[in-house]
């Protein structure tokens, strides 16, 4: 009897991940972004948007991965690194500017970061195409679907959506070396993440952005380090797909 398929076997067959490469591809980022942070849970004004694209000032110069179904060719999920700009090296990231209040400068300072290597994962989003629909989708961005028509052993993998973009993320940190990572994040994920031996540090108080989120740090090399081996096996082949020729 044939040994049944990894989760990253699985993953694999069903979904892709890619380098945001193109304008076309940007624009599918940015309409899972518009979809999910406008439409459905109301954290951007969707009059500011009139293209059905969220769009920000950091989109120009972050590294973007998409998602997508392999079979309908369907965006499903996205997620982007923003870096430190290279001749701007005291200019804020997203979480700086938008929730500093929050931030935690003693823990921060006490990390002694080159801020050369720090970055910003941010706008991690899967499209509520492939989220369940119902009274329990409120509970989280990052559940299950019942739009398409999914078979089983499709339906397994869909979780596996958003944590495939974090792992791009961190693909992406790991070959720029902006591997001093910080996230704002709603405080369940974190305790998600750390069931996979992915261990997250607050770095501040909880404040209402784009609901209720906190700020957390990671370097990439602690993340590669300690993610339990059936992650770490989804993970190369997320980096595969998105380096395929390293």
């Amino acid at each position: 009897m044939d040994a049944p398929e990894s989760i990253a076997q699985s993953f694999n067959r069903y979904f892709s991940v890619q380098l945001v490469g193109s304008e076309e591809m940007l624009a599918d980022v940015q309409r899972i972004r518009y979809s999910v942070y406008c439409e459905e849970f109301g954290y951007e004004n969707p009059h500011n948007f009139p293209d059905k694209r969220e769009v920000d000032e950091y989109d120009s110069y972050s590294t973007h991965a998409l998602v997508t179904h392999r079979a309908t060719s369907t965006p499903a999920g996205c997620v982007r690194m923003v870096p430190t700009l290279t001749d701007e090296t005291q200019a804020l990231l997203p979480f700086e500017r938008y929730c500093g209040e929050s931030v935690d400068l003693e823990y921060i300072d006490s990390l002694g970061l080159d801020r050369s290597t720090v970055c910003e994962i941010s706008r991690l989003a899967v499209d509520g195409a492939f989220r369940r629909r119902g009274a329990k989708e409120r509970l989280t961005r990052f559940g299950q679907v019942d739009d398409i028509d999914f078979s089983a052993e499709e339906r397994r993998t869909l979780p596996l959506i958003a944590v495939s973009a974090f792992l791009a993320a961190t693909a992406i940190t790991e070959k720029t070396g902006y591997t001093n990572v910080f996230a704002m994040m709603e405080p369940f994920l974190p305790r998600l993440m750390s069931r996979s031996g992915i261990n997250f540090e607050r770095a501040g108080d909880d404040v209402e952005y784009h609901g209720t989120r906190a700020p957390y740090f990671i370097t990439t090399q602690s993340a590669l380090t300690t993610m339990h081996d059936n992650l770490r096996e989804l993970y190369l082949v997320i980096r595969q797909q998105l380096y395929p020729d390293n």
